[in-house]
């Protein structure tokens, strides 16, 4: 019997019992309640069993309402069978790539990713006897070049963090599935609302859902989406690993989804005009955005985007880091964060922050150098917004 209050329990036994269950019934609230605990009980062996059968929620690390409810979302917003929430981007990325590799696979990477992302195959994979591979994935001869006959997966990013590069992910998932190989690819810059991988042949779609996802910037996450198999490869590893998403941030995210279709096309949509105002401005080296004819993918970026190039931006600046300092201090709206996708503008440093472990020369051979600055466009006041970049560079370089 679950409702076990009884009033001649003494006083320190009747205090965990009562108020343990709700007395009415709690149906169809019109906002997504919480689900904090660890576990649901049963009644007895028979209902655990039914439990266990129809997949329903038993323990936290394996399954939990507001995850739940968060897998459902992503699931439809990535056209996928399935999904995973995961405790952040890294754990989505990480549990993806280590449920699908084992010791004698090599991976082909795109060169230019999120930092960390690397590290997970220089630093983690192989030590366990995976090799990696990174070339341009914008150069198709040299992803063909590349290839191995062990070659088990491709990786890539939809738009490439920090230089914005697009690349061809139907030409590279036909190449990776003519060598049995899957491709993975990180959707976070761009988001389900923008662009769909799995609808040009991707096999898992992995995004740190504290970006552009959630929105707001007070939550940590993550998903995989894919096929059910591949998914259900990765829930195993899931919980052998315990990267699964806890309710609180789960909910968090659910709440921000709500309204990404209406954030993440105003994001866009500013992105697209300060990098026109910033390529018309003599203070500026580069611009990369693939609204701009001037980006070498923006022909591609049109067919598989459409409308919306995203919120990402990068700009190349003269390497004096006192004149950098100078336009940092005088914006008014656009603040250095740690992170991207919110909803007020924000800039990085990637010499500083997401390829902070790469040598100068490193960095350099893949096209970041000391006078990048990505910035991760808000939903102020295209006017506003541009405007203020615009006196900033005049303070910090006229």
């Amino acid at each position: 019997m679950l409702n076990g209050f009884n009033k001649d329990f003494a006083f320190e036994t009747n205090i965990l019992e009562a108020g343990a269950y709700f007395n009415a019934p709690t149906t169809n609230p019109e906002a997504l309640p919480i689900h904090m605990s660890t576990a649901h009980n049963v009644e007895d062996l028979d209902d655990l069993q039914k439990r266990y059968d129809e997949k329903g929620f038993c323990y936290n690390r394996n399954r939990n309402p507001n995850r739940g409810a968060l897998i459902d979302m992503m699931t439809y917003i990535e056209a996928g069978e399935a999904s995973l929430g995961c405790s952040s981007g890294m754990a989505a990325i990480s549990t993806a790539i280590i449920a699908n590799t084992k010791a004698g696979d090599h991976v082909l990477s795109d060169k230019t990713l999120y930092g960390e992302t690397i590290e997970i195959f220089t630093k983690i994979l192989n030590r366990y006897g995976v090799e990696a591979t990174f070339v341009d994935f914008t150069n198709m001869d040299e992803v063909k070049a590349n290839m191995k006959p062990n070659t088990v997966m491709f990786y890539t990013e939809t738009v490439a963090n920090p230089l914005i590069t697009v690349p061809d992910l139907k030409a590279i998932s036909d190449l990776a599935h003519a060598n049995n190989a899957i491709l993975v690819v990180d959707n976070t810059f761009m988001t389900g609302a923008l662009a769909k991988p799995l609808t040009l042949g991707a096999d898992l779609v992995v995004n740190s859902l504290t970006k552009f996802a959630n929105g707001h910037s007070d939550a940590v996450c993550g998903s995989i989406t894919g096929s059910a198999e591949l998914v259900a490869k990765c829930h195993e590893m899931q919980v052998l690993l315990g990267t699964q998403a806890d309710p609180f941030s789960s909910w968090l995210v659910c709440r921000g989804l709500r309204t990404l279709d209406l954030r993440v096309k105003k994001q866009a949509e500013n992105a697209a005009a300060l990098a026109v105002a910033l390529e018309k401005s003599p203070y500026v080296l580069k611009v990369y955005h693939p609204s701009l004819e001037s980006h070498p993918q923006h022909e591609l970026a049109k067919a598989q985007f459409g409308n919306y190039f995203g919120g990402m931006l990068s700009m190349e600046l003269p390497e004096d880091r006192e004149k950098m300092n100078k336009f940092m201090r005088a914006m008014h709206l656009c603040h250095y964060a740690m992170t991207l996708g919110g909803y007020r503008t924000s800039m990085a440093y990637p010499p500083m922050s997401s390829h902070s472990d790469m040598t100068k020369e490193e960095r350099m051979a893949i096209g970041i150098s000391d006078g990048l600055l990505r910035i991760s466009c808000g939903i102020e006041n295209t006017e506003d917004l541009v405007n203020d970049f615009l006196q900033a560079l005049e303070v910090a370089y006229k």
